[in-house]
């Protein structure tokens, strides 16, 4: 019995200590669970909110267990009376490789829908989402969630929200034409299945919109002569930036103002028919507020941190309170200063060190800080990402110069953003195959999570030889683009075709010696960090000290060992 005693004392004595050490940063299993879904973090720079004066998107596919490959999709011509077939793809499910590749699966969910063909349908790079075509349009994506009275999980909506991205990328040159497109066909043919509530930042060289769709429930037929999804978009400012954490960002709306608003003609009449908004309450119509309210803040819970993370980096000086509800964030925020496209990757990369939610605060990050340990806080940053993207699109130069996709593999804090031109014709081979459940060494995927896998072991130690790695080759790529640019330039203007040549010819090289550098990577931590010792390769010498472990996680060793005798 005292056995039992001392064991449930020195628990609760433990946790104290842990409680002391840390600080308070804690969830309920609901909130866990209903947040789980939450899985992705977009960032959007208007071109005078640039360094460069290009516009900037990105997109974290935070699934943990999606799908992973890239796929390029030429440009092609089309002949009258040819149809386009509409499937259903599911943006989490997958196959085991013997199977087959996704993109070819697909083909056996058709939806029973075809649409007419376009005379000419453009190139484009797609994961999970259409990413970038050739004519500059990029998008990246933010699952948002919608009132459960709207789900309509029924086979009856042709179009979920990759179908749309895919349309988009194959149809439209600016993000008001993608917009009106994508809108259009989720009125006709119905939005839904697996996908609720989604917001898609759309972007061309000019312009950044939000766009927010979701369904209108498991009711809607073809026939009932009301739009099958409710949708709206706002533009952010030139000047400013604007983040979506998986929550929806477009509050009141002004359609009298269309070089800022749309929206589809239910917008309003959808909420009030379902006692979403009573026009008179004497409140302004929200869209966010009717559609899809998330309660809550950074500091009630560290889950719901994001939104004061993203405003409080780019605007310091603003002042954002982590008390302040999240539906009364701003939509946007002119920055402090211009972002580069470094400083959108390293915004991807955050992970709230030296906040109220810094993941390795106290001893939660184990003997070697680790920030990946930590459950209870949603990071901007986040262990299980798929892949993140960083679209760029410039007016200064020809569309299929102009636009570029930097694309990191993997958990971003271990991974290097490599960059791909609108105007490419291929896409390595090793970014079509692969899976989270086989090993693949012919998987450029797998390069990435063998190094990230390694990190883990001894994360303040391993990182800093990441970082060295990334200094190399992602640091090196942003420095060269100018270059290429003008190389690309100057043959463009004597023949695009060439031009094209020459930029799948540097992404591929480059793509290749990122993926070779970060297998060389993975080994050499294996390598360094063999027994917890740091093994100096070059000296061929052990250097135990650089493993040494910090004074608070001693002390709480101490601690526990004083409990326990």
């Amino acid at each position: 019995m005292k056995k039992v005693t001392l064991i449930i004392i020195t628990g609760l004595l433990f946790g104290l200590v842990f409680l002391l050490l840390s600080g308070p940063n804690s969830s309920s299993p609901a909130e866990d669970q209903e947040l789980k879904a939450e899985a992705c973090t977009v960032i959007m720079v208007g071109k005078k909110a640039s360094a460069d004066g290009s516009t900037m998107t990105t997109h974290a596919a935070d699934c943990g267990m999606c799908d992973w490959t890239w796929r390029y999709v030429p440009p092609a011509d089309h002949k009258p009376g040819e149809t386009r077939k509409i499937y259903r793809i599911s943006q989490t499910r997958t196959w085991p490789p013997e199977q087959g590749l996704k993109w070819d699966l697909i083909k056996k969910d058709f939806t029973g829908v075809e649409i007419p063909e376009v005379p000419h349908t453009f190139g484009y790079m797609h994961g999970v989402f259409g990413y970038m075509n050739d004519q500059q349009l990029a998008i990246g994506e933010s699952t948002i969630g919608n009132r459960p009275k709207m789900s309509n999980p029924t086979p009856t909506p042709a179009f979920n929200i990759t179908m749309l991205t895919l349309l988009a990328m194959e149809r439209c040159r600016t993000a008001r034409e993608a917009i009106k497109l994508m809108g259009s066909l989720a009125e006709k043919y119905g939005y839904g299945g697996e996908d609720g509530g989604e917001m898609l930042a759309v972007a061309d060289p000019n312009e950044v919109w939000v766009f927010e769709i979701m369904p209108v429930g498991p009711l809607w037929t073809p026939n009932s002569g009301k739009p099958g999804a409710v949708w709206c978009a706002q533009r952010v400012p030139d000047d400013h930036v604007s983040v979506c954490p998986n929550e929806s960002r477009i509050g009141q709306i002004d359609l009298n103002n269309p070089d800022y608003f749309m929206a589809s003609p239910n917008v309003i009449s959808y909420a009030v028919e379902n006692g979403f908004w009573d026009p008179k309450s004497g409140e302004p119509f929200s869209w966010k507020k009717a559609y899809c309210p998330a309660e809550g803040n950074a500091k009630d819970n560290p889950r719901r941190a994001r939104m004061w993370r993203f405003f409080d980096l780019v605007a310091p000086s603003a002042r954002f309170s982590p008390s302040l509800p999240n539906m009364e964030f701003p939509f946007s925020v002119k920055p402090d200063k211009p972002l580069s496209v470094k400083d959108v990757m390293n915004l991807t990369r955050d992970k709230g060190y030296s906040t109220f939610f810094d993941p390795t605060r106290g001893i939660r990050g184990g003997p070697y800080k680790n920030p990946n340990y930590d459950t209870t806080t949603r990071l901007i940053s986040v262990k299980q990402v798929e892949y993140t993207t960083v679209t760029q699109c410039r007016d200064w130069l020809p569309s299929p110069i102009g636009g570029i996709v930097w694309l990191a593999w993997g958990p971003q804090d271990t991974a290097c953003y490599m960059p791909f031109y609108a105007g490419i014709k291929a896409l390595p081979a090793s970014f079509s195959i692969g899976d989270h459940w086989v090993f693949n060494r012919q998987s450029a995927r797998w390069a990435f999570d063998y190094v990230d896998f390694h990190t883990q072991v001894a994360y303040s130690v391993a990182i800093e030889e990441v970082k060295k790695a990334q200094e190399k080759w992602e640091d090196g790529a942003i420095q060269q683009i100018p270059e290429i640019d003008r190389q690309a330039l100057e043959i463009y203007r004597k023949n695009p075709k060439k031009a094209s040549e020459f930029l799948t010819a540097f992404y591929l090289n480059n793509a290749e010696n990122v993926v070779n550098a970060w297998w060389k990577l993975g080994d050499d931590l294996l390598v360094k960090l063999n027994h917890l010792s740091y093994y100096n390769t070059e000296r061929r010498t052990v250097d135990r000290r650089k493993m040494d472990t910090p004074e608070i996680w001693k002390k709480a060793v101490r601690i526990i060992d004083a409990l326990l005798e």
